[in-house]
């Protein structure tokens, strides 16, 4: 295939893409026809069915593209072992991707998929390896919930107050690590 056709059909994916998108955040899932993603976009079926089976696996693929990127911003901390806990970078990401992680938790792709990761390894040595899954579980159901909540005010605050807001339940969990080495 030439150069050209790629263009165009990376152009044709993008216009789908956005309009499915846009689609989303007025109506269901379900709700959402090809005709109609077809019609905003001026492409023709054959284009749609060329790229994409039906809008489900359209869905699917927006899905792994976001989580794609999100494992992309600490590809180096994991291939390194190292947990930064530094989650400005997702959050500025989010900032910058509102309309995909919207689509992402109304799909309700955060219960069965995982974008945020869980360093187990950190959380065993941090709890003695005691009652590691609620743990876990609390983390990652908190700071999905932060997410939403920042998202449903439209990002109000910066990617930096919602990265100390973090920092801050972090340090709280510090100082009750300090005192209980220290039986307090």
């Amino acid at each position: 295939m030439n150069t050209k056709n790629n263009k165009r059909k990376r152009q044709s994916v993008q216009k789908i893409e956005r309009a499915f998108l846009e689609f989303l955040q007025t109506k269901e899932l379900h709700q959402i026809s090809v005709s109609e993603i077809c019609k905003k976009t001026n492409l023709n079926r054959s284009t749609f069915y060329a790229n994409y089976a039906d809008i489900y696996e359209l869905a699917d693929t927006i899905r792994e593209k976001l989580e794609n990127e999100v494992v992309e911003l600490y590809k180096d901390e994991m291939a390194q072992g190292y947990n930064s806990n530094n989650y400005l970078a997702l959050f500025q990401h989010i900032e910058q991707n509102q309309i995909f992680y919207r689509t992402y938790f109304k799909l309700g792709y955060d219960e069965k998929h995982k974008i945020l990761q869980y360093d187990d390894s950190l959380a065993k040595k941090h709890f003695e390896g005691n009652f590691i899954e609620y743990h876990m579980e609390f983390f990652k159901s908190g700071l999905t919930k932060i997410i939403k909540l920042w998202l449903q005010k439209g990002c109000a605050e910066t990617p930096e107050e919602m990265f100390e807001i973090i920092k801050s339940e972090y340090r709280g969990r510090e100082e009750f690590f300090a005192e209980k080495q220290h039986g307090s």
